[in-house]
């Protein structure tokens, strides 16, 4: 049993279905684990237990007659805490939240229990899945397997570190700003921001419980420890949202190759605009290298016809914009009028950007998702930073755009780790991240594999393939031990 920790959500549903192990017992070891393992990391913050022993043993009866519900029968895996769960605590880490019941699952969340899963868990977040470290007055903070004066980042940084600690084999994560990706970078895990569009999200919180909007840039997809179990997940949660379910169906398409010497792959890894840490970009530099020797061609001066300076601007105008439906309109009406060259000043004044400045922004976007169209004639795939360095330490001061880090030995602006979340988050590419390596002091790092708009499978294909080449997702030396 004490290799269960670290099997993928795609294994264990192999040896429950081959009667070598039993749902009961996959859950039973789970929720063993969280509770010997979690306190000091708090990652795991509601538990239904009782629920999801019922449903095992339901799960193992329906097997013995011969029935499998689907792909992940008898799996059990954690949800972050903004997606709701039918039955289950669902509070998206706001007070005002602290007993909601929800009566029904969000999309995604729906998806995986049809395919088997059973969710014995919901994972920590920032309140409101709003910002970049995961703590909140319901649960309190979130902390990195392997440094807890850090975060495991945010806003899916709970279900970051659960899966670090091997506490889950498999999350569900969302994405506006970076939320899959940071987190799977400052814990070591592997996430997939998907094209957006392609996983319906509906039922997340924010906005309120019952929201039928879809807010710009904002995606669900997967987080794991193996490639193969984020390709499995989104092959599940994939599909048309409630509006074009009727009509509508999702082929996505096939990776480009089959084999690692076919693939194109750019390597944009450092910037002036957001420069890379030494260390970290040591990393990325030498994972580079080892994906061109295992066969790929790779070139590290292939750029699309843009810069990441005018590519984040885009970006932070366009989130902000999405995130503006949380301000009042009283407050608007300050920020609009905001004055300086602050963080703050400037983040609320996009905050209460006026229509026809989002409608210039939005034209800005679809030129860069033109100059994408034509970069990826020519490359299958780009490598990117995911932040300049690697996770930072708890910082919960507010403002959170008055905020500053320690990036290389110099004072940086806070949101300014944004800035290589938005080639992709801007123009609604897919994004995958896994692990690259660890710095000297432990801390791990992680790389972006960015692909065509739709193109989900390559970046994902790749990804397996790459990460292959690094021996996988790696262990915090504190968790890495069975608890028998």
């Amino acid at each position: 049993m004490s290799e269960l920790a670290y099997s993928s959500a795609v294994a264990i549903a192999r040896k429950i279905r081959r009667r070598e192990l039993s749902s009961r017992e996959a859950v039973d070891y789970f929720l063993a684990r969280v509770a010997a393992l979690d306190k000091s990391i708090n990652s795991v913050v509601t538990i239904d237990a009782e629920r999801a022993r019922t449903e095992a043993d339901a799960a193992d009866a329906a097997l013995a007659r011969g029935e499998v519900r689907g792909p992940l029968h008898g799996v059990p895996i954690t949800i972050k805490d903004s997606f709701q769960t039918k039955g289950m605590r669902t509070t998206s880490g706001a007070p005002e939240l602290a007993e909601f019941i929800p009566q029904e699952d969000a999309w995604p969340v729906a998806r995986l229990r049809e395919a088997g899963a059973i969710v014995f868990g919901k994972t920590n977040l920032p309140i409101y899945a709003g910002d970049l470290q995961s703590y909140n007055k319901v649960f309190g903070t979130a902390n990195n397997p392997y440094d807890h004066s850090r975060t495991p980042g945010g806003s899916s940084g709970g279900a970051a570190a659960a899966l670090a600690c091997g506490f889950t084999p498999l999350e569900l994560g969302s994405d506006i700003g970076g939320s899959i990706r940071l987190p799977s970078h400052m814990s070591g895990v592997v996430g997939h921001k998907p094209s957006y569009g392609i996983v319906p999200a509906h039922g997340q919180i924010p906005g309120p419980p019952g929201t039928l909007t879809l807010a710009d840039l904002a995606v669900a997809g997967p987080m794991a420890r193996t490639v193969e179990d984020l390709i499995l997940s989104l092959n599940i949660m994939a599909g048309p949202n409630r509006w074009e379910h009727p009509a509508w169906r999702l082929k996505l398409p096939p990776p480009r190759s089959r084999t690692l010497k076919r693939f194109r792959v750019a390597a944009w890894l450092d910037d002036p605009a957001c420069r890379v840490e030494p260390e970290s970009r040591e990393l990325l530099e030498k994972a580079a290298h080892a994906l061109a020797g295992a066969g790929a061609r790779v070139d590290h001066e292939a750029r699309p016809a843009f810069t990441l300076e005018k590519a984040f601007d885009t970006f932070f105008a366009l989130l902000q914009a999405a995130l503006a439906g949380a301000v009042t309109p009283a407050r608007i009406e300050d920020y609009a009028v905001a004055s300086g060259d602050t963080g703050v000043a400037r983040t609320q004044r996009l905050l209460a950007m006026r229509h026809r400045q989002w409608l210039a922004h939005n034209e800005r976007r679809l030129q860069m998702r033109k100059r994408w169209e034509e970069f990826f004639t020519e490359w299958d795939a780009i490598l990117l930073p995911v932040m300049p360095c690697a996770a930072i330490a708890h910082d919960h001061s507010e403002p959170i755009a008055g905020r500053s880090v320690w990036v290389g030995g110099q004072q940086r602006p806070y949101l300014d780790l944004l800035a290589w979340m938005a080639p992709a988050g801007a123009c609604h590419l897919p994004a995958t991240v896994i692990p690259v390596g660890c710095l000297s002091n432990g801390l791990p790092v992680g790389i972006q594999i960015i692909g065509p708009y739709l193109h989900d499978l390559t970046t994902l294909d790749l990804a397996k393939r790459f990460l292959a080449l690094s021996g996988g997702c790696p262990r915090p030396p504190a968790f890495s031990e069975p608890v028998t």
